[in-house]
């Protein structure tokens, strides 16, 4: 039984019908007058060198004017992965959140967009964000557009080596090599030998014995030279103690005893530190020359006590305060 001619025009007509209607995402809306929304964009601070699963923020900030507002429905959806030119892009919307501020005359979207990247290749490679379209509708009327977010390009980096590398061939002619700066490292090296320096001359000019430094050639320094030379007997131990009362005439400026001695430190107020140790001196001279029966303790041996002694007198001739014992 054959099917009547005029049925099988209606099923090719329905069918043809249906086979022309356009997919709904496929549809492009006519683009929104430009005085009607403005776009600010915050983009990641750095353009280059993300690898697998590194992500990007960016942060577009969206005012509608009205009689337009904004399809929430319309934003981005988290997991859509970008496409182009028909290819998988290796970019995935991870997160998406929203920020909204009305006025009397505009709205205000503060859209906070997370990227995450799940491309890798064998060399770095550009890739890009492409400009999201979120649509808008008009209040009172049934007409929507749409507007476009800016896109955002970087590049991506493989996360390893692919084969082998010859620095040398991989290196321009034109580009100097490398060079690491050593200037910080300079300064403090000269500021180290400069501090250095300062101590070895301190250290010499309070320990040293010789006449060719500032304020190093006084009676008292020439004393200790001389006490040091002299013998470890009681002979020496004399000849010491007439060396060391020279001294103390010759910077007195005339004879000084034990009886005078606080004229000496009045006239001399450089060596009044040492004025228990003088007393000492002026005690072992009168033991050792007339009183030999009577012992003086001072601790160590006399010859000793005297170099010491004299030590002290020739820092504070030089203008130091010696560590009286």
């Amino acid at each position: 039984m054959k099917a009547p001619k005029s049925l099988f025009s209606c099923l090719l007509a329905i069918t043809l019908a249906f086979t022309t209607l356009p997919v709904t995402a496929d549809v492009v809306l006519p683009s929104v007058d430009s005085k009607y929304v403005s776009i600010r964009e915050i983009n990641p601070t750095r353009d280059a060198g993300y690898v697998v699963g590194d992500k990007l923020e960016r942060t577009i900030i969206l005012t509608v004017k009205k009689p337009y507002e904004l399809i929430e429905e319309s934003l981005p959806i988290v997991g859509y992965e970008h496409r182009y030119r028909g290819q998988v892009s290796g970019i995935e919307l991870a997160n998406i959140s929203t920020e909204e501020e009305s006025f009397s005359d505009r709205s205000v979207h503060k859209i906070h967009l997370t990227y995450q990247v799940f491309k890798s290749g064998r060399v770095a490679k550009p890739a890009i964000l492409r400009g999201e379209i979120v649509k808008l509708r008009h209040n009172g009327k049934t007409e929507i557009r749409q507007v476009r977010f800016p896109s955002f390009n970087f590049r991506t980096s493989p996360l390893s080596v692919y084969g082998e590398v010859n620095l040398k061939n991989e290196m321009s002619p034109f580009i100097p090599p490398f060079t690491i700066s050593t200037v910080r490292e300079y300064q403090i090296i000269k500021v180290a030998a400069g501090v250095l320096v300062l101590s070895l001359l301190g250290l010499l000019y309070i320990l040293g014995a010789h006449t060719w430094l500032p304020r190093m050639g006084g009676a008292f320094a020439k004393a200790y030279r001389k006490v040091g030379h002299l013998p470890e007997n009681a002979e020496g131990l004399q000849q010491s103690i007439n060396v060391i009362h020279q001294a103390i005439h010759q910077v007195a400026g005339h004879s000084v005893f034990s009886n005078n001695i606080d004229q000496f430190l009045q006239e001399k107020p450089a060596y009044q530190p040492a004025k228990p140790e003088i007393e000492r001196f002026f005690s072992l001279s009168r033991q050792v020359f007339f009183d030999t029966k009577t012992p003086l303790e001072l601790g160590m041996p006399a010859k000793q006590w005297l170099r010491t002694f004299c030590r002290h007198m020739r820092d504070c001739e030089r203008g130091l305060i010696p560590e009286v014992k």
